[in-house]
């Protein structure tokens, strides 16, 4: 690249053009054609400083207008730039029911609870923590022996939510991710504790509800978490003792029918009765011994049973 005022470098020796004389019209070079009959007519020599300072001496540079405006427009840009950054980086919104804690690099996490709307802080230097202070449903299903080796499932709901003002402490404690840390150890401590302690039955849904509410209360608020609500949802026994159940309800209907017929026709103990006369009588005569009974304790007698029906009764 060839700058006007650089006269080349030092010690380099200078050469110059010795043409012979020729006229002033020649020299300025205004077209090809001139040239030409100048490098033909005459002897030319050139060094790079000799064509240095003829094309200096001989080419205008025009000058750029406005260079001084375009740079102190470009640095109102930049500045304008990262202004607009920082305000934008420097502010952070808490929604409705979230409740936030300002986490700082140089003196870690502050006690102050910032409440819903927008706020300030020092961009890098601070970062918002955001917590949902809402109560929302933690499910969990937990399987436990009982205290008759009986296997009981037990669905359990709950209303969980943290305390607004000990966010702080939770979050150096427990993390943001607070409930999955808690609440299944808890819940399946404490179902384990009350279940061990009674008998599996089918009433069992609301005779511990209450006191399972009532232990795992006081275990959660040990962790700045509160219950608003704690309920059984599904309640299932093993295979073996619903099955037990199924055939001791089915035993219950029966005597409850054999009642009721008994209670409206007396007919159905003399049908009774002559059944078992029957059974009876099959099986002394399958019998290979001699058998003497009355025949009024076995049942045998039936001629002497009334068979007829009263029909006031």
């Amino acid at each position: 690249m060839i700058r006007c005022g650089d006269t080349g470098r030092k010690g380099e020796q200078q050469q110059s053009l010795n043409p012979k004389p020729i006229s002033d019209d020649l020299l300025p070079l205004s077209s090809p054609r001139h040239w030409a009959k100048l490098s033909s007519s005459y002897q030319v020599r050139f060094s790079p400083n000799f064509l240095h300072v003829f094309l200096c001496n001989n080419i205008k540079v025009p000058k750029v207008p406005g260079g001084g405006a375009a740079s102190a427009l470009l640095k109102v840009g930049i500045i304008g730039g990262l202004g607009l950054y920082a305000a934008t980086q420097s502010l952070y919104n808490v929604d409705g029911g979230h409740r936030a804690i300002m986490f700082n690099r140089l003196v870690g996490v502050k006690d102050k609870v910032y409440p819903e709307g927008t706020h300030l802080m020092v961009p890098w230097f601070e970062r918002p923590v955001i917590y949902d202070v809402r109560a929302r449903p933690y499910l969990v299903e937990s399987t436990s022996g009982s205290r008759d080796l009986q296997m009981v499932k037990i669905g359990l709901r709950v209303l969980t939510r943290p305390m607004a003002d000990q966010l702080p402490e939770i979050y150096r404690t427990l993390g943001e991710n607070y409930s999955e840390k808690v609440l299944p150890s808890i819940i399946h401590e404490t179902l384990k504790a009350v279940v061990a302690q009674y008998n599996a039955k089918p009433a069992y849904h609301s005779e511990r509800e209450r006191e399972i509410r009532k232990i795992l209360t006081q275990r959660a608020t040990n962790f700045n978490i509160p219950l608003d609500d704690v309920s059984i949802t599904t309640l299932t026994f093993g295979k073996e003792f619903t099955a037990a159940i199924e055939a001791k309800k089915g035993e219950s209907k029966s005597a409850q029918l054999i009642g009721q017929a008994i209670a409206n026709n007396q007919a159905f103990i003399t049908l009774r009765k002559i059944e078992a006369a029957r059974e009876i009588a099959q099986t002394i005569a399958h019998s290979a011994n001699k058998v003497y009974l009355s025949s009024d304790d076995l049942l045998l007698n039936l001629q002497g049973m009334n068979l007829e029906v009263d029909p006031k009764k």
